[in-house]
């Protein structure tokens, strides 16, 4: 039998939810008292070393259900950030909140403020399931067709700290929506529930598992199931266990679900399924209908159905100031219900406005730079980059942030629709680069001084809708000096010479990717100056 890598032996001599109890025992002894196979598990609770590692700084994920809180709970993620954090405060594509500079000496306390409100980040990170992603709209969008808050919120209660699902082989994370415009990304998670109705009329869900991305990408297969509201948990955890149990253990590289399903496929997984865990056979069901073209992401003003409205808000790359969260939790109260959601593309909704709040709220957002239907900013995600990530390659926050402003300034807010652009500091794709109209890669390559500089390659087209696909990788990269020129062009020219209403993806096809390589667009453009 081939050996196990170097984190299953960590995880076999302790179970990773038990190195809680040293969590508090080097909160009085100091970081430099920290076993590194100990802190390896502390990702079990949502910690991970910041870099550089040697300082002994922290980054923090916080679970936020389906990206639901209070301003109350706001305004404590906001103390914890001033207090401890240096006023840093991110918002995650998983819907929720991140921490940097953080001392183990803090962590108890953190932990304190944390579960006074009802939160925690127990399966925040680590080879355990992950946080349950939803609609952020779940019970208010009229469109849905169940109120899904019940499921995402049975599941997330389940799964967190669950000693049996406390050592899967990697991550694991779930989704679950009746968005029709499937914003929780169930093309990309290990588990995703999709609400849709029964041709006999009842309401269940389509259920499709295997997905994520990572340096070798898998879109999600379907089970070809009809799996009914009050069946998802026991679903869930037969799905979950059997990859516990058949998922790869050698290579981290190889652990994921997804790998599992390709070797397998989606017909004998259900089937191993169905005889070891569930113990029954699935409903045979149809695809749910797919996701429209271009979804925004929830952006804007959008009607609730109880006759209020939600704003939809776009955060510059999931980044925003404890002053701004302090007046965003305001404004929460003073024309909502003081009720927040985080979506998947690290933005922020303000929910329950009534219709005649509506100008100023919107009003008082702008002031402290929070604007609905901001369309670059608002479609746009980076990862945590090698400002603070010990696997980052580039800078990603602060590159994107002038991307997003040098588009706003050449193309306002009237392109002709959502637009996503992605960018991640390495191959890891916490950013799902390959899955955005325009995915950057941050990667280093050597440059004439002997030096290292700092490129992104390019992933062109891939998207999560109604005709879901991974990008296609162009050959050449991009110099990151370059990124905002590069971008200007291809979409300059797509604005110019696209056939009628003709989509980006439909553009990008109909011309070639050939014509979007980084050294042609660029060769061209200085040629014309």
């Amino acid at each position: 039998m081939a050996k196990a890598n170097h984190m299953e032996e960590i995880k076999a001599v302790k179970p990773p939810y038990q190195v809680l109890a040293d969590i508090y025992n080097y909160a009085k002894t100091g970081f430099l008292s920290i076993t590194p196979d100990d802190l390896d598990l502390f990702k079990w609770y949502g910690l991970y070393p910041q870099r550089p590692q040697e300082d002994g700084f922290f980054m923090l994920r916080i679970k936020i259900t389906a990206g639901s809180y209070t301003s109350q709970i706001m305004r404590v993620v906001v103390g914890i950030a001033n207090d401890f954090g240096r006023g840093v405060l991110d918002i995650t594509d998983r819907q929720c909140f991140q921490f940097h500079w953080l001392k183990i000496e803090d962590v108890p306390e953190i932990f304190d403020r944390l579960e006074k409100v009802g939160l925690h980040s127990v399966g925040a990170c680590g080879d355990t399931v992950r946080n349950v992603i939803a609609c952020p709209l779940e019970g208010l969008d009229g469109r849905q067709i169940l109120d899904t808050r019940g499921l995402s919120q049975t599941l997330s209660n389940h799964f967190s700290g669950n000693v049996e699902f406390g050592d899967l082989p990697r991550k694991f994370k779930i989704s679950i929506t009746a968005c029709p415009e499937q914003c929780a990304c169930h093309h990309i998670n290990d588990i995703g529930f999709i609400a849709h109705q029964h041709i006999d009329g009842r309401i269940g869900f389509d259920v499709w598992v295997g997905g994520g991305l990572g340096a070798i990408p898998h879109l999600a297969k379907r089970l070809g199931v009809f799996v009914m509201p009050e069946d998802v948990l026991e679903v869930s955890r037969a799905i979950t266990a059997a990859y516990r149990d058949h998922g790869y253990r050698v290579s981290r590289k190889k652990a994921r679900l997804k790998f599992l399903l390709a070797d397998w496929g989606s017909d004998k997984f259900r089937d191993v399924v169905e005889r070891e865990y569930l113990g029954r056979k699935f409903e045979n069901g149809l695809e749910a209908p797919r996701a429209p073209s271009n979804a925004s992401d929830h952006l804007g003003i959008i009607p609730q159905n109880n006759g209020q409205y939600a704003i939809g808000l776009a955060t510059t790359v999931g980044r925003i100031t404890t002053a701004h969260a302090l007046e965003l939790a305001r404004i929460a109260e003073t024309y909502g219900s003081g009720d927040l959601r985080n979506t998947p593309r690290q933005n922020v909704i303000v929910v329950n406005v009534a219709r005649e709040k509506l100008e100023a709220a919107i009003a008082e957002l702008e002031r402290i730079g929070l604007h609905a239907n901001n369309f670059f900013r608002g479609s746009t995600i980076a990862c945590t980059g090698i400002e603070f990530c010990r696997l980052a390659l580039t800078e990603t926050k602060a590159k994107t942030t002038k991307l997003v402003e040098h588009l706003e300034s050449k193309f306002g807010n009237t392109f002709p629709h959502a637009f996503s652009i992605n960018l991640t500091g390495c191959s890891n794709a916490c950013a799902r680069y390959q899955v955005a109209d325009l995915g950057f890669m941050g990667a280093n390559r050597s440059d004439t001084n002997g030096g290292q500089e700092e490129v992104y390659q390019v992933h062109l087209s891939g998207g999560l809708d109604v005709e879901a696909r991974l990008g296609d990788k162009l050959k050449s990269v991009i110099p990151a000096s370059q990124l905002e020129e590069y971008s200007e062009k291809v979409i300059a020219g797509f604005l110019a010479h696209r056939v009628g209403s003709e989509s980006w993806r439909e553009y990008t096809m109909r011309i070639g990717a050939g014509a979007f390589e980084p050294s042609l667009v660029l060769e061209l453009a200085h040629a014309a100056d």
